[in-house]
């Protein structure tokens, strides 16, 4: 039954591999999650390219990168700093909740409990407590202390849940004692527990959309709810109700931040607009500035009291820190109408330090050699990358997008062996084992050249898969000459005997490859050079699919299909029948070098003799027919 089962989830196994920079420097797409941490002047920023960062939020610093934090796969939705700023807790996209070593910058564990996105973390400070939330429902409580100890040998970890969620959360918070947690989701409700016994307290009702924002007092009592219904809610956890509203946004409320005496909430969401809100009298509010695009995250600088400054981030990748000096002085005039929010004048029009971001891929074409693709990204650069490399090929800056696919099309024909997905902004390639290995091309065509010079006929999915595992040592010697190569072990000839890779091309050493489900669980991340660590190759040989093994280890490439086909004049020819009509197997005809015939047929030739050639091309089960027509002088 288990073995079925392995077997079942290894033949759904995918590969994919990110084409990007060794060092991604900067944001490539919007940022949902911010955490500072002021003992060392450091923020931590996280967002939907799957990357962790560390800044410098000294001014003085000209160049505010520190440092990435990789090992994700997908977004990643929420962060926070636990055990005064030495370790981060991450949730993404990929189902993980990961544990990372917040001064070094490395990923110490991975909790893979959830069976959705997780998408919301609430901290308890004084409890050193983490509860996590997502899609699948579900609200899973995590002792810090107890993450922080895992080690290789000892990973094995205890987690209370809190079930009763009818719908997908959100949004999550729990006071600094871990007396209280608050849910919201798309059921449009507050759920509230208590984390000590897991008991079910209470359910707030009162907002019509999505609660994508939570806020707790200290002593768990108070409650603030930001929701797409555009308000903000101020609840009564005593007396289980809704004690204000705040009407504040002209649409959806994503983020919220309160000051530490719990007096001021901090709101921003899909109108740009950051509002400070007196809870005590909604009358006094203040527009601090209009971002230029939708708010998804806020973190107030609390080294001073009041706040001095708040980190604003937006969809986009540039995170802004705009200063609150003064706010709390304001009194309210004749200007901060409830019924014209619209015409307020922002206290900052410009931001008080920038940590610039870079630009995300939008746009893709597959070029038809189903080798290279063109990209357009957020600043409307377009460029020219190489998928079997992994690599740039060309930045072509601003041109015209449908002018280059024009110009680069090819007289040929290559099935569909990959997919590409954009949801990082770079270019994330999937090899499924459906199509992985449709891609034919002889080495010539593709611009490689044999030791032998002839010209053989290369796969193009196989040849990846051997890039991408180059590193694995298993790799590295074939199972059928395992003795021979012991021998040779012994007589010092071992490492002139080992062929790493394909022997065509090499990937850059810096590729991520991740090895998923079909359902877009991430099972091991790993980036190409690691491959040959102790620790990596022990999980590539209870990760890798049994197709790959194929490939890679065992060297059987798919066997390229000769199907022989015939001439035979047409009939409007008048030339004769051959008498010998089949082709000689050392000639091979392709799309691409009978196209270019087929279309000098209407040129001014002279015509002799039209064939007529049916080639069949054998794709899984199916046949395929394709007439074409060859002009000979």
């Amino acid at each position: 039954m288990c073995d079925g089962l392995e077997a079942q989830c290894a033949s759904e196994t995918r590969v994919s591999y990110v084409i990007r920079d060794e060092v991604e420097k900067y944001n490539r797409n919007g940022v949902n999650a911010l955490q500072l941490d002021p003992a060392l002047n450091r923020l931590f920023t996280a967002g939907r390219d799957s990357i962790i960062r560390i800044w410098s939020v000294n001014q003085h610093k000209q160049d505010p990168y520190i440092a990435s934090m990789e090992h994700h796969t997908d977004w990643v939705n929420d962060i926070v700093l636990c055990c005064n700023g030495k370790t981060l807790i991450s949730a993404s996209s990929d189902t993980t909740v990961k544990v990372w070593n917040a001064h070094k910058g490395f990923c110490m564990s991975t909790l893979r409990t959830h069976k959705d996105y997780v998408k919301a973390l609430a901290y308890a400070k004084d409890k050193e407590l983490v509860a996590s939330a997502g899609l699948d429902r579900q609200i899973f409580l995590w002792d810090v202390n107890t993450l922080t100890a895992l080690t290789a040998s000892n990973n094995t970890v205890t987690t209370s849940s809190l079930s009763g969620n009818k719908d997908s959360i959100y949004s999550l918070a729990m006071n600094h004692l871990g007396t209280v947690i608050v849910s919201g989701s798309t059921e449009k409700v507050l759920r509230v527990w208590d984390p000590r016994t897991c008991a079910k307290l209470m359910k707030l009702k009162g907002h019509t959309d999505n609660v994508k924002a939570l806020l707790l007092n200290r002593d768990g009592t108070q409650c603030l709810s930001g929701s797409s219904d555009g308000t903000i809610r101020l609840w009564s956890l005593g007396q289980q109700r809704c004690i204000a509203t705040y009407r504040v946004h002209d649409e959806g409320v994503w983020a919220l931040q309160v000051n530490d005496a719990f007096t001021h909430v901090y709101s921003g969401g899909r109108d740009r607009k950051i509002y400070c809100t007196d809870l005590r009298n909604p009358d006094i509010r203040v527009l601090i500035c209009e971002e230029k695009a939708p708010v998804l995250k806020m973190e107030l600088d609390r080294s001073a009291d009041p706040p001095p400054a708040i980190w604003v981030a937006t969809t986009k990748s540039t995170v802004n820190k705009w200063t609150l000096k003064g706010i709390h002085n304001f009194r309210a005039s004749g200007d901060y109408d409830n019924d014209c929010t619209n015409s307020i004048t922002p206290l900052c029009t410009q931001p008080d330090q920038v940590i610039k971001g870079g630009a995300s891929i939008i746009q893709c074409h597959i070029l038809n050699d189903k080798r290279h693709i063109l990209t357009k990204d957020t600043n409307n650069n377009v460029a020219y990358w190489d998928v079997l490399k992994a690599c740039k090929v060309e930045d072509l800056g601003k041109v015209d997008f449908e002018d280059e696919i024009k110009k680069r099309f090819k007289m040929v024909y290559v099935p569909n062996w990959f997919s590409v997905d954009l949801k990082t902004g770079m270019l994330t390639i999937t090899l499924d084992e459906s199509d992985c290995f449709a891609a034919w091309v002889s080495a010539k065509d593709a611009g490689f050249s044999s030791p032998d010079g002839s010209d053989p006929k290369l796969n193009l999915g196989g040849l990846l898969l051997q890039a991408l595992l180059e590193y694995w040592p298993r790799t590295h010697v074939n199972p059928m000459d395992e003795e021979e190569n012991e021998v040779n072990h012994v007589n010092g000839e071992q490492e002139n005997r080992v062929q790493k890779g394909n022997g065509y091309f090499q990937v850059p050493p810096h590729t991520p490859v991740i090895f998923g489900e079909a359902g877009g669980r991430t099972l091991f991340r790993l980036l190409c050079r690691d491959s040959g660590g102790e620790t990596e190759s022990m999980l590539l040989n209870e990760t890798v699919p049994q197709w790959v093994i194929d490939i890679t280890v065992d060297k059987n490439m798919p066997k390229f299909n000769k199907i022989p086909f015939y001439l035979q004049p047409h009939a409007s020819s008048g030339a004769k029948t051959l008498k010998n009509r089949r082709v000689l197997r050392a000639l091979r005809l392709q799309c691409a070098k009978i196209m270019p015939l087929h279309s000098r047929k209407n040129d001014k030739i002279n015509k002799t003799c039209i064939l007529s050639v049916a080639i069949i091309h054998s794709l899984g089960h199916n046949l395929y027919i394709i007439a074409v027509w060859i002009l000979r002088e």
